[in-house]
C-alpha cells in the first residue's frame, strides 16, 4: 500500500461531528485527530462529546452553586478594580448618541462606517463606540479637575458587523483615557496602561502593533496570538478640535469578549458574549 493510499484510509471527524465538538469547547488538537476506520472515529467522537458535556454540566453547576460568576462579569469587576486603584474614575454614559456626535468623530454622511451603525429615529443611533461620550466628559471635567486625570467606562456598544468567529453585533467595550500628561510621556504611558489591563485580564503574552484607523489615523493595536483585542492611540488628534480638546491624551479601547476569547482559547466569540445559546461559555444543548 502506498503512502497516499494509507493516508486516504485515515478518516477525520465529519463536519457535523467537528461542529458539535467545537460548540462544546473542543480544542484544535481534538478536532484534528485522524482515525483508521469509521467505528474508531465514531467511538472517539462519542467519548470526546461525553467528556465535554460532563465538563459543561459541572461548570453550570458551579455557577448555580455560587462558586463563580460569569466570565464577562468577572472580567468587568477585575478591570474596574484595577483602574480605580490606578486613580481612574469610572463614568457611565448613554447608550443612545446623535448623528452629530458621529460626525464629530469623522463618521459623516457617505462614510462607510455609517453602514455599520444601528440607526434609530430622529438622527439618533445605538453607540458604536464609547469615544464620543468620553470626549464630551473630558472637556467638561477638564474645567473642574487638575491634570493629569483619567476616566474610563465599561459599556455595551453596537455595530452591524457580519457575524463570525470574531465579531458580535452587541459587544462590551472598556475605554479609558487620560488627559493632560506631557506629550513626551504619552507613548510610555500607553504601554503602561496596556500592561495594567492585560495583567488584570490574566493575559501576559501579547504584542503591540502599529496600525492605521479610519477615525484616528496612526494607532497601536494590542494583539494576542495575532488577534486584536485593543486599539490605542495618543493625542492631540485632528478630531480633537471638534470637541474642544487641545491637550495631549492617551486612550485605549478594549473589546472584553475579545479578551475572554483570547484568554480562554475559545474558537468563537459568541461563547464569551451575551448569548441565549451559551451561559458562561457553556453550550446549552448538552
Amino acid at each position: 500500500m502506498s503512502a497516499d493510499d494509507a493516508e486516504a484510509l485515515r478518516l477525520r471527524l465529519t463536519t457535523t461531528q467537528a461542529q458539535r465538538l467545537r460548540e462544546l469547547g473542543a480544542d484544535s488538537l481534538m478536532l484534528d485527530e485522524v482515525f483508521t476506520d469509521v467505528a474508531a472515529r465514531d467511538a472517539a467522537f462519542k467519548q470526546l462529546e461525553d467528556g465535554l458535556v460532563r465538563d459543561g454540566r459541572r461548570r453550570l453547576q458551579d455557577l448555580r452553586a455560587g462558586g463563580r460568576t460569569p466570565r464577562l462579569v468577572e472580567l468587568e469587576t477585575c478591570l474596574r478594580a484595577a483602574l480605580t486603584d490606578a486613580g481612574f474614575v469610572e463614568v457611565v454614559t448613554p447608550l443612545i448618541i446623535t448623528t452629530d456626535a458621529l460626525a464629530k468623530m469623522g463618521i459623516e454622511h457617505g462614510h462607510p462606517l455609517r453602514e455599520q451603525v444601528f440607526w434609530l429615529e430622529d438622527g439618533r443611533c445605538l453607540r458604536p463606540m464609547l469615544a464620543p461620550n468620553l470626549y464630551t466628559l473630558l472637556r467638561r471635567l477638564g474645567r473642574i479637575w487638575g491634570r493629569p486625570f483619567g476616566i474610563f467606562e465599561v459599556g455595551t456598544c453596537f455595530r452591524r458587523d457580519s457575524k463570525g468567529a470574531g465579531h458580535l453585533n452587541e459587544f462590551t467595550m472598556l475605554n479609558l483615557v487620560e488627559l493632560g500628561r506631557p506629550a513626551e510621556e504619552c507613548r510610555a504611558r500607553l504601554e503602561e496602561l496596556a500592561a495594567l489591563v492585560m495583567a488584570a485580564t490574566g493575559v501576559g503574552d501579547y504584542d503591540l502593533v502599529r496600525t492605521e484607523s479610519e477615525v484616528y489615523g496612526e494607532m497601536v493595536d494590542v494583539e494576542v496570538h495575532g488577534a486584536e483585542v485593543c486599539s490605542a492611540g495618543c493625542g492631540p488628534n485632528p478630531l480633537d478640535g471638534n470637541w474642544g480638546i487641545v491637550e495631549p491624551w492617551v486612550g485605549l479601547g478594549f473589546g472584553l469578549e475579545r479578551l475572554i476569547m483570547a484568554r480562554e482559547g475559545y474558537p468563537n466569540i459568541e461563547r464569551a458574549g451575551r448569548s441565549l445559546s451559551y451561559v458562561d461559555g457553556v453550550r446549552l444543548n448538552i
